[in-house]
Parts: C-alpha cells; structure tokens; sequence
C-alpha cells in the first residue's frame, strides 16, 4: 500500500523477469572493453614507424635514442599523479582528457618536418597517455575482486587485438606518398573519436550499478572506492571554508599528493620491484627482435612484422583463457605469477639460444601466452596488497614503475648489443631470474595475506 497504491494484481503466465542488477555494468564494461581497442589500434599504427621517421629527419641512433627515452621519462613523472588525480576528480573526466590529449600529441606528430617538432610532439603524449591506466582502475572500481582478474584480462586481450591489426593498416598507409604523416593524422582522429565514445558511456548505470555492487559487500568492509568517496566529499565540505579559488584549487592538489606519498612508503616495493624486472627483461627481447632475427636467420623485417602479429593475436586469445586458468589455480594470482614469469624467463632463454627460426616462433607462441597472464596477474597483485590504497593511485605507480623501465631497457640494449645480437635477450633472463628470487623469498608474505583473505571472506 502506501502513496503508490496496491500492487497491480498478479497477471497469468510467468512474469517478466526483470533486468538483472549487473546489466548497465556489463555494458558498461564492453563498451571499456571498446576504449582500449581503439586505444591500442591508434598507436600501433604510429609506434612501429617512429624509429624510421626520426631516421628520415636526419637524426643519429644518439639523438634518436634520447628522444625515445623521453617519452618514458615522461610517463615516470605522470602517471603516479594522473592516476591519482582521477582518483581524486572521478574517472570520466581525467579519462576523457588524457585521450583529448594524447589526440594533439599525435596530430603534432603528423606535422613534425624535424627532430625538435618530433621531440615536442611527444610531450602531450608521453604526460597524458594513460588510458589504459584510468581504464584499469576504473574496471577496478566495477566488479569484486574474484572477477578482476578475469575482467582485466579480457580488457588487455581486447587491446592486443588492437596491436594485430594497427600495424597492419599503418603499414598500408606507409606506402604512400606521405604515409607517416597521414598515419598520425588518423590516429588522432581514432582518438578524438575515443573521446566522444566515453563520453558516451552510461555512467550513471556505472555509478548505480557500483554503489548496489559495494552495498552486497560486508559492512565492515570499506572499499578503496569508498575511501576516495569520502575524501573528495571531505574536500568538497572542506573547500567551502576557503575564500580565494587558489586555496581551493591547492586541496586536491595536496590530496594527490598524500596518495602519493601513502605509496611510496607502503610495503609494496617488492611488487613492484618485480614488475620493473620484469617489465626491462621483456623490453630487451624485443627491443632489437627485428633486426636480431635479420643478422642471425636472414628473416625479412615483412616476415617478422607477421611473426609479431601472430604472437599479439596469441596474447589476445590468452587474455580470454584467464577465467580458467584463473579457477585452476583458486584464485591464488601469487601462484599465477610466479608461474608465468618462470615460463617467460624459460622462453627468452630458449630465444636467445635458437639455433633455428623455429625455435624462435616456438619460443614467441608461449612467450605471448606468459606475458600476458604476468601482466594481469601483477596488477591484480598490487591492488590486492594494497587494499586500503586507491586503486587509480596504485596502477598510476605501476605505470611509473614500467616508464622506468622504457628509460632504462633502450639504454642497457645498446649497450649489450655491442657485444652480440642476442646481448639484450640474455640481459634480460638474468633480470627474470632476480625477479623470481626475488618472490620465492617473499612466498611467505604473500602466502599468508592470501589466507587472511580468505579467511576474512
């Protein structure tokens, strides 16, 4: 009864059975699922062109090497803050200008005629290129904790098909007259229509959906979504004392970098020590692959552009495959990890002491497989030790974990190539050793904040 009256009497037959509460987050999640396709189509149209485009404007392997480096230079410094900062200002908005911008980066990179408008082209790209990042953590935000691995996975697997077919296409546009140029052009404009596309997204079933999803959960159990909330409403309530724009300004300011801050002086530094090992020692495999498998095999750079291919298309299978692969294990990601950077370390191994083109495409059809469980499985391992952190602030960190090792790996492969081809490549299994030594000495740790998981549940 009530102001809405009676309910309507019962009608014959079965009754509709309603929407079920996760729909508007399914779609929501394809749709990122979409985001991150798109994002990963756009750059590898350019990416794989860009050491021949600096070369054309008549840089030296030097010069050509100092301006690859500033782009990871870059993400270093950005992505703990930009990650943080849409932890602060909320997902949609910092999502959409980070795609806004990358867009302008890459236009500035379709009218580069020399090595300064190359450099400054990068900038935009290298502070606000981190879709994915904001993506992550926003799919973070989404589902519970079981389901992150799998639902991350699928979000990787759906941007490597980006990587099989952005190269592709890039190299078509490569055969005209002015390919590069024209590439860059569409791959800004592929990024404006990211923009419009996340704009569009229904957010308001994302914040409906998130809000019943986090009310199911215990209450004793404060989520780092929650935590977020209720410092952006402590901001807001806290703004309204200040007077001038700029005090108000300086609070989230100062909030980001308390984030920050929490972080660094966490006890993470492990994993996150594994991820930048990892990260340089898979950098190295294939920072000279093209023109290593050129000196020893005499394989064409077109024949290894396919070689690469179909090992993208392989790691997007496996980011499928890790729903089951997750079940198998019972959900233990530590185990997982473990497992898939012994695997990769095994398979770059094998790489750098083929003998045979065979070995190598055997070694790259498991190395794609390895790759991508580790990626996912140390990602879903920094937000399940740092529970109490913002999981914005935690994948921004990560992301600056990985720009260090872009600065590093180009700089350690020169100079392991001076001695051989396949310098890089054993560089980096010493690297995936330490890495492992590195968690079989932490098993522990690991092991037992996994129990009290579980136990907690």
């Amino acid at each position: 009864m009530g102001a809405w009256g009676p309910p309507p009497a019962p009608r014959p037959g079965p009754a509709a059975p309603p929407a079920p509460r996760g729909a508007g987050l399914s779609r929501f999640v394809r749709c990122l699922y979409l985001v991150g396709f798109l994002d990963f189509f756009g750059v590898s149209m350019v990416v794989p062109l860009l050491s021949l485009h600096i070369k054309s404007l008549g840089a030296s392997p030097t010069v050509a090497g100092v301006v690859g480096s500033l782009y990871g230079l870059l993400q270093l410094f950005s992505s703990t803050f930009v990650g943080c900062w849409s932890d602060v200002i909320g997902r949609q908005y910092s999502l959409i200008a980070c795609i806004l911008f990358s867009a302008v980066g890459y236009l500035l990179l379709g009218m580069s005629t020399s090595v300064w408008l190359f450099a400054i082209a990068r900038v935009p790209v290298g502070i606000f290129k981190h879709t994915l990042s904001i993506s992550k953590a926003l799919l973070s935000d989404l589902v519970s904790e079981k389901e992150r691995p799998l639902v991350i996975g699928h979000f990787n697997a759906a941007s490597s098909v980006g990587f099989i077919l952005g190269p592709v296409v890039g190299g078509y546009f490569t055969e005209l007259e002015s390919g590069f140029y024209l590439t860059s052009f569409v791959c800004s404009f592929i990024f404006i229509l990211n923009a419009g596309l996340v704009w569009m997204l229904p957010w308001s079933e994302e914040h409906t959906d998130s809000n019943e999803n986090e009310q199911t959960t215990s209450n004793s159990k404060v989520t780092a979504k929650a935590n977020c909330d209720l410092q952006v409403k402590s901001l807001v309530n806290g703004a309204m004392k200040y007077d001038t724009p700029l005090q108000s300004l300086w609070i989230p300011v100062g909030s980001v970098l308390k984030r920050i801050k929490s972080i660094a002086c966490s006890d993470l530094w492990d994993v996150f020590l594994v991820r930048l090992l990892m990260s340089v020692a898979v950098m190295l495999y294939y920072s000279n692959f093209v023109l290593a498998i050129e000196e020893r095999f005499g394989v064409k750079p077109k024949l290894t552009g396919y070689l690469i291919s179909y090992s993208s298309t392989l790691g997007a299978l496996a980011g499928f495959l890790l729903g089951p692969i997750t079940r198998l294990y019972q959900h233990n990601t530590y185990a997982l990890l473990l497992h898939s950077t012994v695997l990769t370390c095994v398979l770059i191994m094998l790489y750098s002491t083929a003998l045979s083109i065979w070995t190598v495409i055997l070694s790259s059809t498991f190395l794609a497989f390895s790759t991508t469980v580790g990626r996912t499985c140390i990602t879903d391992l920094e937000l399940t030790l740092g529970g109490n952190q913002a999981s914005g602030t935690l994948i921004g960190v990560g992301q600056s974990v990985t720009s260090v090792g872009r600065i590093i790996a180009p700089l350690l492969s020169g100079i392991a190539q001076e001695f051989s081809p396949c310098g890089p490549p054993s560089l980096g299994v010493g690297l995936a050793l330490v890495a492992i030594l590195i968690m079989l000495v932490n098993t522990p740790r690991y092991c037992s904040g996994r129990t009290a998981k579980l136990k907690s549940e």
